[in-house]
């Protein structure tokens, strides 16, 4: 399911910087401000979405903002819907079946990879998780075992490989793992 419009993200070197370009991106364009803040290392994360002129049109305010405090980014035409639905979120499921578990260094590359997970198979995203201890991120996904496998390597074949930490596909996950994972 396509959500019709775009994601933008920024990762920046500077917290300030960071900051400031986050107020010129929701003034040059009609975007929403889905997350905003420090993550691992000092580092900021700006992540918009919209319509795509809307989101290209802020993402270059952005970057003309941040200057050399620039490290990456990212801009997902016709998002998958369930990207959005677990941006930073979690979506609870009743039943695990396979789970899959995408691992990154950043931000950019979590986005990356869920978005084409979730393109490449029929399963659930459960969680898009931006940022957690150390700057990394992760996705979590679950659904037929055939099916995990290939939003995994989807998911993985979407990043540089310098951006993948570790990635597994668990063919049926024991249902203890449903509260620290699916709710």
């Amino acid at each position: 399911m396509l959500a019709n419009i775009a994601v933008g993200l920024l990762e920046s070197a500077s917290i300030a910087k960071g900051i400031e370009s986050a107020d010129a991106m929701c003034k040059m364009a009609s975007v929403k401000l889905a997350r905003a803040g420090v993550i691992a290392r000092g580092k900021y994360v700006i992540i918009i979405t919209g319509p795509v002129g809307e989101v290209e049109s802020s993402l270059r305010a952005g970057r003309q903002m941040l200057g050399q405090s620039l490290i990456d980014e990212v801009l997902i035409r016709n998002v998958h819907g369930q990207v959005l639905a677990t941006l930073d979120k979690r979506v609870p499921v009743e039943e695990l079946g396979a789970l899959g578990v995408i691992e990154t260094k950043d931000a950019v590359a979590t986005v990356r990879a869920a978005d084409a997970a979730a393109k490449a198979a029929s399963v659930t995203l459960i969680e898009t998780k931006t940022s957690v201890g150390g700057g990394k991120g992760y996705v979590s996904m679950v659904g037929e075992v055939g099916a995990v496998r290939s939003a995994v390597a989807a998911g993985i074949g979407a990043v540089p490989e310098a951006g993948v930490v570790s990635y597994v596909v668990i063919p049926q996950a024991d249902r203890q793992l449903l509260e620290p994972v699916g709710r």
